[in-house]
């Protein structure tokens, strides 16, 4: 049996060009529904804002790092894990905290800060947790990855294609308009249809790892929902804000952890096999918490 540690999967370098491409169409189809009004909660609701913030970059962090050390995984797992704690919120967060009957407003406006702040937040989170527990840290040493050069690959694929929408969506909302839905179907679309290929291209490695990985995504998930609708009670914000906060802090950024995984990391074996199931299971949980919660109003 191969070690995870040293196993890097099949993705060549045109690959990798193509799913930076996608992940930015995909940025810039859920921009589209933005516009420099969503946000207003930076004035209108501050403390719902905050929270959000904290939960997503300081608090998931810091737990991923007690269930490092509660595990002890091999060491390309547990940077993957790092890794996927350190992204913004996923692209499909809007869409289940709508369907959950939360503050969608708020899930908007959390997506499009957190993607902005990312462009710090991400690198700094990689580099501080990762370099605190020594087997991630020996890896961190030995790819030396410049954060410089992490900052700016995410602000092509999320910052450039997010101000490009709300632009579009400002100031030429009905060409937005006509645009919108088909782009945001076609780049989800082919979105997965690029993950479902890259799986299908390593799927000896997927399926002989994914059993060593799949109670720590779980458990890691279940940690990300918790961080969110805990920091969210403590803060004293309404329930409908809460059921945002919560879904925004559980559905994390996986396409871009894979991007990150493969254009600095080298396709590492455990990291890679951690945000691929990732990406998989948090649609699966986020979808089901919200079918639970649409059956309950949220107070506002």
């Amino acid at each position: 049996m191969n070690n995870i540690d040293t196993v890097t999967l099949n993705f060549s370098a045109g690959s990798l060009s193509l799913l930076n491409g996608i992940l930015a169409i995909v940025m810039f189809g859920i921009a589209l529904d933005l516009k420099l009004a969503d946000f207003k909660a930076l004035v209108t609701a501050p403390k719902s804002l905050l929270a959000g913030m904290v939960s997503q970059f300081l608090l998931l962090p810091a737990l991923t790092f007690l269930l490092i050390l509660a595990f002890e995984p091999m060491a390309s797992i547990a940077l993957g894990l790092i890794l996927v704690a350190a992204c913004p919120g996923g692209n499909i967060s809007n869409f289940i905290t709508h369907r959950a009957g939360g503050n969608t407003a708020l899930s908007v406006s959390m997506t499009a800060i957190a993607t902005f702040g990312a462009l710090i937040m991400t690198p700094f989170n990689i580099a501080f947790w990762g370099n605190l527990y020594a087997p991630t840290r020996a890896i961190l040493q030995s790819i030396t990855i410049d954060p410089v050069s992490l900052a700016i690959t995410v602000g092509f694929m999320l910052l450039l294609p997010l101000i490009l929408g709300i632009f579009l969506n400002s100031y030429r909302p009905a060409l937005a308009a006509r645009i919108r839905k088909p782009m945001q179907w076609l780049s989800m679309g082919i979105f997965l249809a690029f993950i479902v290929l890259a799986l299908a291209a390593n799927w000896g490695f997927f399926l002989q790892f994914a059993g060593m990985v799949a109670v720590l995504v779980v458990v890691h998930n279940a940690l990300a929902f918790g961080a969110g609708y805990f920091t969210a009670r403590i803060a004293g914000v309404s329930e409908y804000s809460r059921r945002a906060i919560t879904i925004e802090t559980g559905i994390q950024n996986s396409g871009l952890g894979l991007v990150l995984i493969f254009g600095f990391f080298g396709g590492l074996g455990g990291m890679a096999v951690v945000a691929a199931f990732w990406g998989i299971w948090h649609a699966i949980s986020g979808i089901a918490l919200a079918t639970l919660w649409s059956r309950t109003e949220a107070k506002r």
